[in-house]
């Protein structure tokens, strides 16, 4: 079995990397995406992550990854084997976002439905509500939690003063306490997550499971210092590391894949893997071959030489 890493304090446990399902009936059918899913158990690995809104800005469509899933765990009879994370504050529509007590509340009984469970494993804050009192919010929570609707909450694209007072809250109020965190962070983009955020997670125990761990594929190695970029889906997001910087990244990948016989995704989601406080990267796949080579990521050991020349050409 893959080996499992304890998530902070939930008491659930996860393999090394975790499975985004953003991708699900937006760049990836449906027919594809359940593959996928049944690749990613059969070799061992077990978190799954995605958003009440993922597929509404795309596809126009609320709620379809969660759908792609749910009707995927009907078909294969695999809850058992797997662990959901879902989020909750995105956008679903007029007035249909944020972190009042009314959204959550309603929000949670269609994650539910999409997924075809009982339970949500892990409930996620998708974008901080500063609108919304944060007893609001968790005291949402602990009626959910209390009902058995979900396992244990989490948060994400929060900064550090309101990640410390909603823990301070929760140990005064005694309400339920974010027990992970998901944060941007990759060799590109490390100054949100590194420092006073990192540091608070792992003073407090939090799990952490990151997003955009290849940059939007730009540490894919696919862009070099005399392409031009193609039109896609993606562009905005890779044109900002088009710079000296960025291709010094791709140059120290591109090395230690040769080294290392990997690709240079591969390095860069073990390097994640090394690094402090963090529980698991997540990633998408748009095909089971992907899946595969992504996932031989987690078995990588960077040696300290490597490392170093990673740090050396990512230092913020």
């Amino acid at each position: 079995m893959t080996p499992r890493r304890p998530l902070g304090n939930t008491g659930l446990a996860i393999a090394p990397l975790v499975l985004g399902g953003h991708v699900f009936g937006w760049t990836v059918d449906e027919a594809t995406s359940w593959a996928i899913l049944d690749r990613f158990v059969d070799e061992g690995f077990n978190l799954i992550d995605t958003a009440d809104i993922y597929g509404r800005f795309w596809m126009g469509v609320p709620g379809l990854s969660e759908s792609i899933i749910g009707r995927w765990l009907k078909r294969s009879g695999r809850r058992s084997s797997v662990l959901l994370a879902t989020k909750v504050g995105g956008i679903m529509g007029p007035a249909q976002s944020g972190l009042s007590a009314q959204h959550i509340l309603a929000s949670v009984e269609g994650s539910l439905q999409r997924l075809g469970v009982e339970q949500i494993d892990l409930y996620q804050s998708h974008l901080d509500d500063t609108a919304i009192p944060l007893e609001e919010t968790l005291t949402a929570y602990a009626a959910l939690l209390r009902a058995g609707k979900i396992r244990a909450i989490g948060t994400s694209n929060i900064t550090p003063p309101r990640l410390a007072s909603a823990l301070q809250l929760s140990s005064k109020e005694q309400l339920p306490r974010y027990q992970t965190l998901q944060p941007k962070y990759n060799l590109c983009e490390r100054t949100e997550f590194e420092g006073s955020l990192a540091a608070l997670c792992q003073q407090e125990q939090l799990g952490v499971i990151c997003y955009g761990s290849l940059a939007s594929g730009f540490l894919t190695g696919k862009y070099c210092a005399d392409a031009t970029l193609a039109p896609s889906k993606r562009s905005p997001e890779v044109e900002k590391f088009l710079n000296p910087r960025g291709f010094r990244i791709i140059a120290a990948l591109l090395d230690l894949a040769e080294r290392y016989e990997a690709t240079p995704a591969q390095i860069a989601l073990a390097w994640l893997l090394t690094r402090p406080g963090l529980t698991a990267p997540i990633t998408s796949a748009t095909s089971v071959e992907q899946l595969i080579s992504l996932l031989a990521a987690t078995r990588l050991n960077l040696d300290p030489a490597a490392l170093a020349q990673l740090e050396n050409a990512s230092a913020p």
